[in-house]
């Protein structure tokens, strides 16, 4: 099985949002999560009212029933993941799911896809989830 074989399996599984659809459900109470590195959120900068955690420690944040998981997060909370271009994201949606936040999905395109489509971008920097 190759990478690309794994991207393919994760994205079945996804029902993917285009920028302007992961704004509106932010906007409405969706949890963005930003899995980008320091550097490239510094460089590039973040959308306004994501949270940042590094992938490395996500699927700890993301358990539901975990008890080092993001604060309010339940198992009917959608999240929507975000990376630079929107393919480390989908295999972490994936992983999401795998434990249980059946709405987890991510950003096509991604971050950059996201600045492309004009949509508000605050400065980068912001520290990760511990």
């Amino acid at each position: 099985m190759s990478a690309e074989d794994l991207l393919a399996r994760a994205r079945a599984g996804l029902n993917r949002v285009e920028p302007v659809t992961a704004a509106h459900r932010l906007a409405e109470g969706a949890l963005v999560v930003d899995i980008r590195p320091h550097a490239d959120r510094l460089a590039e900068g973040e959308i306004p009212g994501a949270v940042v955690v590094e992938r490395i420690v996500l699927e700890w944040r993301l358990d539901p029933g975990g008890a080092h998981r993001l604060p309010d997060l339940t198992p009917d909370t959608e999240v929507i993941i975000v990376c630079n271009e929107g393919y480390a994201s989908s295999l972490a949606a994936a992983d999401a799911q795998r434990l249980g936040l059946a709405r987890a999905t991510d950003l096509v395109g991604g971050f950059r896809a996201w600045k492309a489509a004009g949509l508000p971008v605050a400065p980068g920097g912001t520290p990760a989830v511990p």
